[in-house]
């Protein structure tokens, strides 16, 4: 069975985008993939994080994945917390010491993140050679992502062929992006040319996974869309309409022309009445199960059976990598 590994960051409450790009991904592929999804902490602190507010986050993190259908009673799914296994950092280091100062200057989220604080911290400058590491210590095939994160895989996969090539045998597995058709980036709702965040400043630019259903519903009814009235997919010119089409398909399991065929002749009132009911129904479902999994047993059980069996496969990967550059006795 090939191996999947994606993560998601335990920064803030996630949004139904998280769910697109990274939760629902984990659920079409659990079953049929040795699945590694775990919390990556140590990427969250690349920038400022409170504490205490970091654990909860964890905590809900993990309890929202839980509550969206992910199984851990599955042999081949193991949930665990990033900072748990100590051999992610310490491939990451090795890593570093096969990466270019050019390459990850590239790296666009540096670029983009970079811009906006001049005191940026060198955590932001390396985390994607720690996030290679996340992926290559355990011979991960898969990586479901989203289109902003290609880029990183692109640098896992070429530091792997670095490493075999430098040392001469096949120490990694060279990882492929898993980008799905539908769905990849789900957009802000007031401003459809940027995606959907955890941090938007706008309170009506996202929706979270754990929103009620009154504020739902009236972030879908005062999404963006355009003046022509016509229902029909076209990211270019009618962007905010497209990305509610898009929302619509992720969570009814439609295609997006049978979305638009549904709706022909439908103004855009009734379509969002319509989305709104669709979501609501699907999120009061996550919420049912997030209350009852939060306080529980489950979550710790989870992680304490996750962070044993990868602990096991990141040491032995480990001690092989540390051995071929020569460390130690």
């Amino acid at each position: 069975m090939d191996r999947l590994l994606t993560g998601l960051q335990p920064s803030g409450t996630l949004t139904i985008g998280n769910y697109s790009g990274g939760i629902n991904q984990v659920l079409n592929y659990q079953k049929n993939y040795e699945t590694f999804l775990f919390v990556p902490d140590m990427h969250a602190t690349t920038v400022t994080q409170d504490p205490e507010a970091l654990r909860r986050n964890i905590r809900n993190a993990v309890a929202v994945y839980l509550a969206c259908g992910v199984d851990v009673n599955l042999p081949n799914m193991h949930l665990y917390i990033q900072s748990e296994n100590l051999y992610h950092a310490n491939l990451s280091w090795i890593l570093e010491c096969h990466a270019y100062f050019g390459e990850m200057s590239r790296m666009h989220q540096f670029k983009e993140k970079s811009k906006k604080n001049e005191n940026f911290t060198c955590g932001l400058y390396t985390y994607p050679i720690l996030m290679a590491s996340d992926i290559l210590l355990y011979d991960a095939k898969y990586v479901p992502t989203g289109i902003d994160q290609k880029q990183h895989v692109e640098l896992a996969r070429n530091l792997a062929l670095r490493f075999n090539n430098r040392y001469k045998g096949e120490y990694f597995v060279c990882p492929e992006s898993i980008i799905p058709k539908v769905g990849a980036s789900i957009k802000d709702l007031q401003n459809p040319a940027k995606k959907m965040s955890k941090s938007c400043e706008n309170p009506k630019s996202s929706i979270f996974l754990l929103d009620p259903e009154n504020v739902v519903r009236k972030k879908i009814m005062s999404a963006v869309t355009d003046s022509e009235g016509k229902i029909y997919y076209d990211e270019e010119n009618k962007a905010g309409l497209s990305n509610l089409i898009t929302i619509y398909s992720i969570f009814s399991g439609l295609s997006i022309e049978q979305v638009v065929a549904k709706f022909d002749g439908a103004g855009y009132g009734d379509f969002k009445k319509d989305l709104a009911n669709l979501l609501c129904e699907r999120l009061v479902v996550i919420q049912d199960k997030y209350n009852q999994i939060i306080n529980s047993s489950i979550i710790d059980d989870a992680l304490d059976a996750g962070r044993e069996f990868t602990t096991k496969i990141a040491k032995e990967k480990y001690e092989q990598i540390r051995k071929a550059v020569g460390y130690g006795r």
